[in-house]
């Protein structure tokens, strides 16, 4: 597919300074103009001010030119405001009130972490102590994988990804959202069925379940509040997370293990229900993941706004 990758994401929050000291923190870089950096994917995170916590903006990368041609024909085609300038096209999402910019940028090729030895029965593949318990490293995570939020209408802003920018539908909630990828990960944006527009969360690569959970541990060491969802396995996506919860009020992710759609594999969206849509394997999700427990404040704000 011409789109290749997410390439940021800026997020709106009532506290830029508190929230800006969690993610760097959380293992990001911050980069002398206000961006925040991960390991492979260069600056992935902007935090700005705004009323309410939500996605205000995301980037795209696609191959060249052409593409760009084509995707702001697509746009205009189906009625979305979009303008061409340059090597990008940037365009409006009219119900989660979110800009996207997709511009011409280099594929991002990861170097190869080599695999975790892990002994099972009959299979020996280490001696002496696990490499997992002897890193005494800070976890940075190699780049941003996905991004989450509320739409009011998410059908309409689905169509807009799809229909509009090229993502390609990989799996559904049903009746509740929608999985969709702009490169070759399971997912790369869910939309989620909401009362309100919000960012949900943000998820961030690992190398490996061994780093989910130490990064866990280092957020939670002092901050048990931080605490959101985790250890578990999705079935979506098959990755391993643990969810923590930012000063502003979003989740933020650790993940690793996603499973990964070649652009020419065949693959076949599924209609996901009950706890599938949801995870495999791990605790339930709390209350909270599902209904954030500022919702009802942030219904408040938007309606108090229009």
């Amino acid at each position: 597919m011409p789109l290749h990758r997410l390439a940021s994401v800026t997020m709106g929050v009532p506290n830029v300074d508190d929230t800006l000291a969690y993610y760097t923190e959380f293992g990001l870089t911050p980069t002398s103009d206000g961006w925040l950096s991960t390991t492979e994917g260069g600056e992935q995170l902007r935090i700005v001010a705004a009323p309410t916590r939500r996605l205000l903006e995301l980037s795209v990368g696609v191959d060249d030119l052409d593409d760009i041609d084509r995707i702001h024909h697509e746009l205009v085609s189906k009625g979305f405001l979009a303008q061409r300038h340059g090597d990008e096209v940037t365009a409006h999402e009219p119900v989660a009130d979110l800009r996207a910019t997709v511009r011409v940028l280099p594929r991002l090729n990861q170097q190869r972490v080599e695999p975790t030895p892990y002994n099972g029965p009959g299979r020996i593949e280490r001696y002496g102590r696990a490499p997992g318990v002897m890193r005494d490293y800070a976890i940075k995570p190699h780049k941003l994988g996905h991004a989450v939020l509320g739409s009011t209408d998410y059908v309409a802003t689905c169509r807009f990804f799809v229909d509009g920018l090229g993502f390609k539908i990989s799996d559904h909630i049903k009746g509740h959202g929608s999985f969709l990828r702009c490169s070759q990960d399971h997912h790369n944006i869910l939309v989620m069925n909401s009362p309100v527009t919000y960012l949900h969360h943000t998820s961030w690569q690992v190398d490996d379940i061994d780093d989910v959970g130490r990064g866990a541990a280092a957020m939670l060491e002092g901050n048990p509040e931080r605490h959101v969802w985790g250890l578990g396995r999705h079935h979506a996506g098959s990755n391993f997370f643990w969810y923590l919860k930012d000063p502003a009020g979003n989740f933020s992710e650790y993940y690793s293990d996603m499973d990964c759609i070649p652009d020419d594999a065949l693959w076949t969206p599924e209609d996901l229900e009950g706890a599938r849509g949801l995870f495999n394997w791990g605790p339930p999700p709390p209350p909270s993941f599902l209904a954030p427990e500022d919702l009802a404040a942030m219904m408040t704000g938007a309606h108090s706004t229009n």
